[in-house]
């Protein structure tokens, strides 16, 4: 009993001791939370830093601070002169480019951070539209803290599959592969709101192209696998199969949620100069709500609305690649495919680029509605 004793109070001492440790850095640091990117005056580099300050009391303080200069590591000792306590980086969460600085070239940025052993390469990052710093800078009425708002905002929207993911372990990935490029959230102040206004297309480290918020669930249709989610899709009305309503409509808004897929890419022809794939997507999903009302209890009009969306959704993709071969932007990772099934391809990133325009690629979805309370 002594012995089990004398454990207990050395484990107390202990966590005091710690608790004592962390009281007095905490207190002697300003924690780096989020880094926006942007172009400078005469190639400088511009970067506005959100930093949150504790003191004793744990009370939290959040500091916007913006500098340039001609290096990221001369940005942070001019951000040390405006503050009190040293400037860490620990505790990063997010990074942000620039519009404008995204479409010169990310390299540089991808690789200053992937190098630091201090950054995690389960931060997120993304491009805002126009430049970080008036977004960072704007005072919002509801927003104390915008590093941990642009965090939670990304962190949730990726998690509930709304987005795709862009760490900067997934970035780098797509970059330095051949047969693939980067793909980012964009995001935007809207008044006193931020929100996900897109997805920014990137040939190398380049930005070169966006498409809209909604087309985000249609990129990671053909890129990853849905396990959860919903997503809202409108048939308009020379898609809206004959006798599916009782009244004629100009339109048809279904949407559906509980959304499972399975993706099987084959590469059909593996000529260099027009390669061919055929994309097959089984999709199974639960109707949430649907305007006007069909009956979903009649079997018929079931298979004639499966086969509506099965269409509606194979254009929309199809739509989705054919801008992405247009801006030479492989963000979905065929390239990888082709260059794993061809033997002796001896692929780069250019010859794939030139072969990626001229690509073809058959869309096949099998769209499946769930009845209440089914998941498979």
């Amino acid at each position: 009993m002594k012995k089990y004793n004398y454990c207990l109070m050395l484990l107390f001492l202990s966590s005091l001791l710690s608790g004592c440790a962390e009281t007095n850095i905490l207190d002697k640091i300003g924690l780096t939370t989020l880094v926006g990117y942007d172009l400078g005056s005469e190639d400088k580099m511009e970067i506005t830093a959100v930093i949150r300050e504790v003191n004793p009391e744990f009370q939290s303080n959040v500091e916007i601070i913006t500098t340039e200069n001609d290096t990221s590591k001369g940005n942070r000792m001019k951000a040390n002169r405006q503050l009190s306590k040293k400037i860490t980086v620990g505790q990063m969460r997010v990074i942000l480019f620039g519009e404008k600085l995204a479409k010169e070239n990310l390299h540089y940025y991808i690789d200053l951070n992937l190098e630091n052993a201090n950054v995690s390469n389960g931060l997120y990052m993304a491009v805002v539209e126009d430049e970080t710093a008036p977004l960072l800078n704007y005072e919002y009425k509801n927003i104390d803290d915008i590093g941990q708002h642009i965090f939670r905002l990304l962190e949730q929207n990726i998690s509930q599959e709304y987005m795709i993911s862009p760490t900067l372990h997934e970035t780098a990935h797509d970059f330095y592969s051949i047969g693939r490029d980067i793909a980012m959230p964009i995001i935007k102040r809207n008044e006193e709101h931020i929100e996900m206004s897109g997805i920014a297309l990137f040939k190398g480290g380049t930005m070169v192209s966006s498409l809209p918020v909604k087309d985000s669930f249609y990129v990671k249709l053909v890129r990853d696998s849905f396990k959860s989610g919903f997503f809202e899709t409108k048939l308009k009305e020379d898609q809206i199969p004959p006798g599916l309503l009782k009244n004629p409509s100009s339109e048809i808004s279904i949407v559906f949620d509980a959304i499972r897929s399975k993706r099987e890419l084959k590469l059909k022809d593996a000529s260099t100069s027009t390669p061919e794939f055929d994309l097959n997507l089984k999709l199974k999903a639960r109707v949430l709500e649907i305007y006007p009302d069909v009956n979903l209890g009649d079997p018929e009009r079931v298979t004639k609305l499966e086969k509506a969306i099965s269409k509606n959704l194979s254009n929309e993709i199809s739509r989705v690649i054919s801008h992405a071969q247009e801006v030479e932007s492989d963000i979905f990772g065929f390239g990888e495919n082709y260059r794993s099934k061809v033997r002796n391809s001896e692929l780069t990133k250019e010859k794939w680029h030139e072969m990626y325009k001229n690509m073809k690629v058959n869309v096949d979805i099998d769209f499946v509605i769930l009845r209440n309370g089914v998941f498979e």
